[in-house]
């Protein structure tokens, strides 16, 4: 009897051996890989393939961006009515005091009218935002994106929705640097509200300011509010700049020290308004120059001659 042969049929061979197709297509994939790293000469074929499955995998994606969008848009429709409900409340409490506001202003017109006098300048400006704050840890200053495409100009003041924030000092093409009331070179030409008492409010460049030069008996308490008094020309009157915090009195000095911190958020929110430039101040009038110029030549006047040595006979 013929011995039975346990190979397989011709049919079902499988070609090589599986351990030496492995071995083939590592040495072709790590080929391929040295190649690509060195010659990048798949580049296009990764970009076909990209183009071929990003259809395929924005349409996988589609019901996950779905779901999160009407997410978004519930919690966002919930939080603009929770909005909504306490603007109207805050709207409410605040109606009387608006129109109480309203009046007065109508009835301060009504009497600058009666007295002849003029009308103060209006406030207009622009609304810049902050791109950011300055590099130099000393300084008070803030980068703006207004700049001389937008007709800012040095010296414009800035402020915000509670008072003055600072000053534009520098201007480029597209953007502007603004110093703070707080910084160190700045100075704030000032008004208590309480006393009318005018002063200067300087930066302290540590987020303070002080009243400098001021006698040590002078009528400053601490919650007194500072506007600005409109003296230099730059800043419109009116505008609230500090409040008072601390005053200290020694007998022996013949100053006080009045430190006050600044009511706008000179270190906060994102947005500034730039106000137009003031209209020019008039010029000295011609009397006040003829009266200084005829001064200076009385004081010329009354100084003593000298007398010529008399000469020996």
């Amino acid at each position: 009897m013929a011995g039975i042969d346990h190979a397989p049929p011709p049919f079902f061979k499988q070609g090589p051996a599986p351990l030496a197709l492995l071995t083939f297509y590592v040495a072709v994939s790590i080929a391929l890989f040295v190649v690509d790293l060195r010659f990048k000469s798949l580049d296009l074929v990764r970009q076909s393939v990209a183009l071929v499955v990003d259809p395929v995998q924005r349409v996988a994606q589609t019901p996950g961006s779905l779901v999160d969008i009407a997410q978004a848009y519930l919690e966002g429709l919930h939080s603009l009515r929770a909005e909504n409900a306490q603007l109207k409340h805050a709207q409410l409490n605040s109606a009387p005091d608006l129109q109480r506001l309203q009046q007065l202003e109508a009835e301060n017109d009504r009497l600058r009218r009666l007295l002849t006098v003029k009308e103060r300048e209006k406030a207009k400006g622009q609304v810049a935002q902050i791109l950011y704050t300055s590099r130099d840890p000393f300084s008070r200053r803030i980068v703006v994106d207004k700049g001389q495409q937008h007709a800012v100009t040095a010296g414009q003041p800035a402020i915000d929705e509670t008072g003055v924030v600072g000053q534009v000092t520098r201007v480029f093409p597209f953007s502007a640097e603004v110093t703070l009331i707080t910084d160190k070179d700045q100075a704030v030409p000032v008004q208590v509200v309480r006393t009318g008492l005018r002063s200067v409010a300087f930066g302290l460049g540590n987020g303070q300011l002080e009243m400098k030069f001021m006698p040590a008996n002078a009528d400053v308490q601490p919650g007194d509010l500072l506007v600005t008094s409109g003296l230099d020309g730059i800043y419109l009157p009116g505008f609230p700049v500090a409040k008072v915090v601390n005053v200290e009195r020694d007998s022996a000095y013949s100053f006080a020290r009045i430190y006050c911190t600044p009511v706008a958020g000179v270190e906060n929110f994102g947005e500034v308004m730039i106000l137009d430039p003031r209209q020019a101040l008039p010029p000295q009038p011609p009397e006040a120059v003829s009266r200084s110029a005829g001064g200076e030549a009385e004081k010329g006047s009354l100084r003593p001659k000298k007398k010529k040595a008399a000469k020996g006979h």
